[in-house]
């Protein structure tokens, strides 16, 4: 018997540029979007210190300060149903989600944390409107203050980049769709 012999691997022909996928993201280029922030009242240190990371990172990227509009509720499990108004109004084309649940000894924590996340989620989903989530959910308020300007960064200004992006995201699908 003679051992089986193995075909020589097929000549792969270099690939032309229309054989490639489409490509379609979002950029960073906040120019003329309209950008609602919902912020918690609870644990305010750290609330006004993911403000000032998403409102400076807005700026930054080109958001004009009239061109945004910043709400404030009292606590995290108030954020989903006003959200969810400002992605119905029609006036926005992101909603950053803003606050901090820190754990405690009771499961209050779980029960706020995961109804602000599925809130959130559920405007987001229900809306088509880009709604995102910048809930800090930590067991110290170390954590929290590591993660609002510390040695974590600021999660606001990673939110509020987000919302840019996907406010473009949104837009360039809206267009190949017409």
């Amino acid at each position: 018997m003679s051992p089986a012999r193995r075909p020589a691997p097929a000549r792969r022909s270099p690939r032309r540029a229309a054989e490639f996928p489409e490509v379609i993201q979002g950029s960073l280029d906040g120019a003329g979007l309209r950008i609602a922030i919902v912020v918690s009242r609870f644990n305010e240190f750290v609330g006004n210190r993911l403000l000032d990371g998403a409102l400076r990172a807005l700026e930054g990227h080109g958001v004009r300060a009239r061109d945004t509009v910043v709400i404030k509720v009292p606590g995290a499990f108030e954020i989903p149903p006003v959200a969810r108004l400002l992605a119905d109004s029609g006036r926005h084309d992101s909603v950053i989600c803003l606050g901090a649940v820190l754990r405690g000894e009771t499961p209050h924590f779980d029960r706020v944390a995961g109804e602000a996340s599925h809130g959130i989620a559920r405007a987001s989903f229900e809306t088509g409107v880009p709604v995102l989530f910048g809930v800090l959910t930590v067991d110290t308020l170390d954590q929290a203050v590591d993660r609002s300007g510390g040695k974590h960064g600021n999660k606001g200004a990673e939110v509020a980049e987000g919302a840019i992006e996907m406010a473009r995201l949104v837009r360039a699908l809206a267009a190949k769709q017409r």
